[in-house]
């Protein structure tokens, strides 16, 4: 065999971009293409739970992101590791320790936000997001792209319960994070202005009915029909 020949036979492929293309949709597609909430409709109880304030919406947005990456690196890291049949336990045991160490961090530095959420937060364990994404994914992927489809997935959840939180929040209580965005509206306009809330948005009806008109505009855009 000639010096040529095994040169060519040792040749390594280049090794992928760190933002391919296809390594770019994973964490863009999730945002409104597939996104977790309108287009697979999972993840919908805390999206109408914790949305009624931008902050119990905000912080519960971060711990599901944390939950969901961390969970999907450990799990890629041990997937060739744990044993087909006792799979769902290891991923189980894997996502409620971050999610009790999301809890704990939470009830030392934020007490308050901890008693608000603190149900919700330890429900992350069943959010079918989270064990979605190990099961489709992590189980059959490297660390890094595990990494980045959590990421997405996670990412595409957080802006939608956000997007339903802001409404929620402006419509129902007349505020954006706590801020009376009516009251500094009406006061522009004299004492006889006054800009009403809706009781209604504050209820689980109007994040059925907000959550209803996002997926509206999104398929309408996107073209999406379910089948």
């Amino acid at each position: 065999m000639s010096a040529e020949t095994i040169e060519k036979a040792i040749e390594k492929k280049p090794a992928e971009a760190l933002l391919s293309k296809r390594r770019k949709k994973l964490v863009t597609d999730p945002l409104v293409d597939d996104n977790p909430i309108t287009i697979q409709v999972l993840g919908i109880c805390s999206a109408l739970a914790v949305t009624t304030q931008m902050k119990p919406t905000l912080v519960m947005a971060i711990s599901v992101i944390f939950v969901v990456v961390m969970s999907n690196l450990a799990i890629s890291l041990l997937r060739n590791t744990i044993p087909t049949r006792v799979r769902i336990i290891v991923q189980l045991a894997v996502v409620a320790t971050l999610v009790t160490l999301v809890s704990e961090v939470l009830k030392a530095f934020a007490y308050d936000m901890y008693k608000e959420l603190s149900v919700f937060v330890g429900l992350i364990i069943t959010n079918c997001i989270v064990m979605g994404r190990l099961e489709a994914f992590a189980l059959g992927n490297k660390p890094y792209d595990s990494i980045l489809d959590g990421l997405g997935s996670a990412l595409g959840y957080s802006w939608i319960i956000l997007a339903v939180a802001f409404f929620r929040e402006l419509w129902g209580s007349g505020s954006v994070f706590g801020v009376p965005v009516f009251d500094y509206v009406s006061g522009l306009f004299g004492p006889d202005f006054k800009l009403a809330t809706n009781g209604l948005m504050v209820s689980p009806v109007g994040a059925f009915i907000i959550l209803g008109l996002i997926i509206w505009v999104q398929r309408t855009k996107t073209g999406y029909v379910e089948h």
